[in-house]
């Protein structure tokens, strides 16, 4: 247990540093630590790099056939500060060696990480390489540690595909001193990428076979990356068990002089780079940048003008990294010439001043800045920020405006405006663009406001009527009860919607502040995620950008105990997107799956990692509760059915299995462990013998409470009162296990009803109303039903004392909106349970 704790307390570090970053939208939140006394220090003019030793390091790349005639071969090293696809990508030809053979030799930092891959070019375009499943290469890691050849194998190109033999390197990744396995660490060759899971483990299939450059990179640099060769054999799997090495921080204290504005007030300053504490999502975003203005450290500003910011960075790690007024794309420093800023150093062993000065944060003489104010409506929430979000071929990452008075922001746009001419714009709350917008520039891809670049300097002043899904935000009347407390142990809580995106967690804080003290919950459940990218063969794992990593759960956790919370986990997969409304993302992935004895095993492995993945989350970060199950596994329990009442083919040893995986639950996790199961009336599908084995039953409950179209509040608490009483009191009192309502329904109409018609003669998956989904104007808008019936169903938790929660589903954390979904937050139904939750915890009475 020694190790553990080891890991622990430097995963605890981490997350110290990564909480301070993570708050990027005011300047005054965190006074970070500085040396005010210190005078103004005269630098060079531009980025200030000295040149580090380079090592000559050839590259020789096998390509699956010959170019044809006209064609080239380039190496292209990546810029993931600035956005991967975007114009500081540098290419590199490549000379033949032979018809399938190509070389080329690099002058590249010493102890450097290059991010690269190849690109063939013809009268057809630019092709990037993929992988021979298909699938899009983001790059290729190199780590420089001193003059080598790299062997490269190009298993496919983005317009051909190839079959060509193939294998898997898996393993796991351990710290070197103390044998403890690490999650969180990227694990990449050929191109595929794996995030390691809390065993350590990673596994990259459908390798080209021969010799692949295996590469590990810590995200937060506090392990040094690790490098060796495995040879791939065809339809073999290559086990790798890698140790790396843990490194200590050192304090980085960052100075910057910038452009002086003496038309605007000094706006916030943040540092774009290649890690986790600097921003780096290591995920395409929208537009292909890569960094998050959210998860950037602000700098603070000196009373001498400059801007500072100290931080405790890895030793030993490769940092790229620039100065911003928006993102690594928009807004970022710039050279003398007008081209792209990326400034790098290697952290040294001792703390460290960096002096910079940004030159200018324009790339063109020929345009001039751009000013844009808006005001917003009064309606606009006190803590809700407004962003602005800019459309170059597409729609890219919103920018977060500068507020200057009540209902007013602005944004200053520099660059890049040399080549954009005219471009589209639009204004959206909280980062949430496509969700929640402008009414005059609403969904994913609308056409947006229009702005030309000129010359001269310009100032575009906009005004928002309304915002979408908040235009003029509805209250309703409270009707008071006698409620009876409960005793201590009930669960009042709120759980969140399972959707991601990076730039959620700067709105963390906020949520979980509304949950504790404007509803008056005392426990939160988090929904973490990992992805499904392929359903046979199936793959089940962490995806950047899609599904928080590690470092980011954990860290919720701990702001949820921060407010006096407490924390459930319930992992939950992200299956792909179903087109048919009617058929949920889950019923469509088990549709698809072969369902063969093969396939079961892997699903069972795959499964059984995901959860232990949580457990040990749950262990480590201090939550109380781990949620495992869902209304998605009953084709995976023993006589599994298909939700068309089909067998699911599920193999006979399925009970074994979910024994095996429970009892390693517990081996990990030592708080309780909850089984989450769909309340459907009259089927009870999971075994007693398997549920006694829970510590409780955390029932999803989304059914029939509406026995007629005119069914008032009373008849709803009657109905759910009498479901409750005749179905699940009896499971109960078998058990003798707690049970929480895990309560979802939609502020729509006929949700009462537990079905609404997508008018074929099928029911709408109430999970397709969420955000960020774009609505369905055939359902309508009734915030009232949903405030009806959370009344409805706590009349009937008030009258029954067996039940021991009570919990909202689906919550939308990042802003609050009056939309469909089943999120109560900024509805009339959070209001219900702000009156009920303090009263039936005896806070209250």
């Amino acid at each position: 247990m020694k190790g553990s704790s080891i890991a622990l307390r430097r995963w605890v570090s981490a997350a110290i540093m990564l909480i301070l970053v993570g708050q990027a939208c005011t300047l005054s939140l965190f006074d970070t630590p500085t040396d005010n006394t210190e005078t103004a220090t005269s630098v060079p003019v531009g980025p200030t790099n000295t040149p580090y030793p380079a090592a000559q390091t050839t590259f020789v790349v096998t390509l699956p056939e010959p170019l044809l005639n006209g064609e080239s071969l380039s190496l292209v090293v990546l810029d993931e500060v600035t956005g991967l696809p975007q114009t500081n990508s540098k290419p590199y030809p490549m000379s033949a060696r032979d018809a399938t053979t190509y070389t080329a030799t690099l002058a590249l930092p010493f102890n450097s990480v290059v991010k690269y891959r190849y690109l063939r070019s013809g009268s057809t375009g630019p092709m990037v390489e993929d992988t021979v499943l298909d699938a899009p290469i983001r790059y290729r890691l190199y780590y420089v540690e001193g003059p080598s050849e790299v062997q490269d194998i190009v298993a496919s190109w983005s317009d051909r595909s190839y079959s060509r033999p193939k294998g898997t390197i898996e393993g796991k990744i351990y710290n070197s001193d103390t044998g403890t396995p690490l999650p969180n660490i990227l694990v990449t060759a050929g191109g595929v990428q794996y995030i390691t899971d809390s065993t350590g483990h990673f596994e990259l299939t459908g390798l080209p076979t021969g010799t692949q450059t295996l590469t590990t990179y810590s995200l937060d640099g506090l392990y040094l990356p690790f490098q060796h060769g495995a040879v791939v054999g065809d339809g073999q799997s290559t086990s790798v068990d890698v140790p790396i090495k843990p490194t200590r921080l050192v304090n980085v204290t960052f100075y910057v002089t910038v452009p002086q504005d003496p038309t605007f007030t000094p706006p916030p300053v943040r540092i774009a780079g290649n890690i986790l504490q600097l921003g780096n999502s290591f995920a395409d975003l929208q537009g292909g940048v890569n960094v998050v203005p959210n998860r950037m450290p602000d700098m603070r500003l000196q009373p001498d003008g400059r801007y500072s910011y100290t931080v405790g960075l890895p030793v030993g790690t490769y940092i790229q990294y620039k100065y911003t007024l928006g993102d690594g794309y928009w807004n970022a420093e710039r050279n003398l010439d007008g081209g792209w800023a990326l400034r790098e150093f290697i952290v040294p062993g001792q703390d460290v001043t960096l002096q910079d000065t940004v030159v200018s944060w324009s790339d063109s003489k020929n345009s001039g800045p751009i000013l844009f104010e808006v005001s917003v409506p009064s309606t606009t929430l006190d803590e809700d920020v407004v962003y602005i979000q800019f459309k170059q071929s597409a729609w890219m990452e919103p920018l977060p405006m500068w507020p200057v008075g009540k209902d007013r922001w602005v944004y200053k746009l520099y660059g890049p405006l040399n080549f954009l001419g005219s471009f589209s714009y639009r204004f959206c709350r909280n980062g949430q663009c496509g969700s929640a917008d402008d009414n005059q520039t609403v969904g994913m891809s609308p056409t947006g406001y229009t702005a030309s670049t000129t010359v001269l300097g310009q100032d575009i002043q906009n005004s928002v009527g309304s915002w979408k899904w908040f235009e003029n935000p509805e209250t309703l009347p409270l009707v008071g009860y006698n409620i009876t407390p409960r005793a201590s142990g009930f669960m009042a809580g709120v759980e969140f919607q399972p959707t991601y995106q990076p730039n959620y967690s700067y709105f963390a804080q906020q949520a979980f502040s509304n949950i504790k003290e404007g509803i008056g919950s005392n426990l939160v459940v988090l929904t973490p995620t990992w992805s499904v990218t392929s359903v046979s063969p199936l793959k089940l794992a962490s995806q950047p950008g899609q599904d928080p990593f590690w470092i980011d759960s954990a860290i919720m956790v701990q702001m949820a105990r921060n407010v006096g919370l407490n924390a459930a986990i319930f992992p939950t997969p992200r299956f792909p997107q179903s087109n048919d409304t009617s058929v949920s993302a889950s019923t469509k992935f088990w549709m698809d799956a072969p369902k063969d004895a093969t396939w079961w095993q892997s699903w069972f492995r795959q499964y059984h990692s995901f959860v232990l993945n949580y457990a040990d989350l749950a262990a480590q970060s201090g939550a109380q509760t781990l949620i495992i199950g869902g209304d998605w596994v009953s084709p995976a329990l023993p006589g599994g059915l298909m939700p068309d009442g089909s067998s699911s083919n599920v193999p006979a040893d399925a009970e074994a299995q979910w024994r095996s995986i429970l009892q390693d639950v517990r081996a990990h996790f030592s708080g309780q462990v909850f089984w989450a199961m769909p309340y459907q009336p009259s089927s009870f599908t999971t075994p007693v013998s398997f549920l006694r084995d829970m510590d409780g039953i955390y029932l999803l409950w989304s059914t029939t409470i509406a026995t007629s179209p005119t069914a008032t509040k009373t008849d709803y608490a009657n109905e759910a009162g009498r479901l409750l009483d005749n179905e699940v009191a009896p499971m109960v009192s078998l058990l003798g296990k707690p049970v929480v309502l895990a309560v979802a329904y939609p502020s729509a109409g006929n949700a009462a009803s537990g079905c609404i018609s997508n008018g074929a003669g099928s029911c709408i998956d109430f999970n397709a109303l969420s955000r960020p989904n774009a609505d369905i104007p055939s359902v309508s808008l009734n915030l009232q039903t949903q405030s009806d019936i959370y009344e409805a169903m706590l009349i009937a938790v008030n009258a029954r004392s067996w039940i021991s929660g009570f919990v909202s589903r689906g919550y939308y954390m990042p802003v609050a909106l009056q939309d469909k979904s089943t999120s109560i937050h900024g509805k009339p139904a959070a209001t219900v349970l702000w009156y009920w939750f303090p009263r039936l915890l005896g806070i209250v009475r």
